[in-house]
């Protein structure tokens, strides 16, 4: 039989000193397992979310979720013949000749498994970081994780509307009053390099969606707590109806995509002063574009609040929303206080 190794936790959020254990033990190893515990006491993120940070990093490894795995810590025996006995259970008859850890339970642990107690970094030296720590504030520790972990812990904040129902004045107020940054909307950026009499091709459209994507993820590194993002690929797919009465396949599934990808989404009401630019249809126009996005909205069951009113009007109803928002928590126990607003 060749070498196996065990190492296990919350990974509440993985960060650098659990992928130290974990790399040490791929290299270490011909075949690693990881138990990863359900753990709704100490964070919001699903298992299933941090169960597959570690699938997408290290795709090798076994994973084991541990949906009913004891959640009560300590230095006892009878936590220790819990924790003990129920990894045993779990591994059923997978024979682990080493367990990795960098806490006290290595010992008990390793000696449960008849196993090797391979310690890796305890004093912290390498990565002196906790979970603890990082849950405190994520963006200051933020060098601990990696991309794909922050980038989950990100608030996705889209503001949608037609043209000119100030979508980027929020945006950016939003981001200065909350220390990060925003997305602004890159369709308008690249209209105006690349536009022919005011039109883009059904392609040029698609490009759009896909560069105002690249943004958005590089941005998601740079931001603190929430990202406030001004439009998304539901609103390029009805330029291009509206440009040709057409969409490409590809933009269609990124509208789709779209539909999902954001935690939270503000409709901006078209009830301020229309701001005629040459780059604008009319005021005509907003409107019929309005109500298009409203109707898309709902008919593809995405949930969202209306802003109205004045500019902080709105601001103060997107930071009530934002100060009873749970990323990982069932939106529509958000929605009646709101729904009159």
């Amino acid at each position: 039989m060749g070498k196996r190794g065990l190492t296990l936790g919350k990974f509440a959020p993985l960060h650098k000193g659990h992928q130290l254990v974990i790399e040490t033990a791929l290299a270490e190893m011909d075949e690693v397992v990881v138990i990863i515990y359900d753990c709704p006491e100490v964070t919001e993120v699903p298992l299933t979310i941090r169960a597959n940070w570690l699938r997408k990093i290290y795709p090798t490894i076994q994973i084991i979720e541990a949906w009913d795995g004891p959640t009560v810590v300590g230095d006892t025996p009878e936590i220790k013949k819990k924790h003990e006995d129920y990894i045993l259970g779990r591994l059923k008859s997978q024979k682990i000749t080493h367990f990795y850890s960098s806490e006290f339970y290595g010992k008990h642990m390793s000696e449960a498994l008849g196993a090797i107690n391979r310690l890796v970094d305890c004093d912290r030296q390498k990565v002196p970081i906790s979970g603890t720590e990082i849950r405190k504030d994520p963006f200051k520790f933020r060098k601990y994780l990696h991309p794909l972990v922050y980038c989950d812990l990100i608030t996705n904040v889209v503001f949608l509307g037609a043209p000119s129902t100030g979508k980027t004045t929020i945006a950016s107020k939003l981001a200065q009053e909350y220390n990060t940054v925003w997305m602004p909307e890159y369709g308008r950026e690249y209209w105006e390099t690349h536009q022919v009499e005011r039109r883009l091709s059904l392609e040029q459209l698609v490009e759009i969606a896909f560069g105002h994507l690249e943004r958005e993820e590089a941005m998601k590194q740079q931001a603190n707590q929430y990202l406030f993002i001004d439009t998304n690929a539901i609103t390029t797919y009805h330029f291009s109806l509206y440009y040709h009465n057409s969409v490409a396949p590809t933009l269609v599934d990124l509208a789709n995509q779209a539909a999902l990808g954001y935690d939270l989404v503000f409709l901006c009401e078209t009830d301020i002063p229309y701001h005629d630019t040459w780059d604008r249809s009319g005021e005509t126009n907003r409107n019929i574009f309005q109500k298009i996005i409203l109707s898309d909205l709902i008919l593809r069951k995405v949930s969202f609040f209306q802003l109205r009113g004045s500019l902080d009007t709105r601001i103060q109803v997107v930071k009530r929303v934002l100060s009873q928002y749970r990323k990982y928590s069932n939106l529509l126990e958000l929605l009646s206080p709101y729904t009159n607003v």
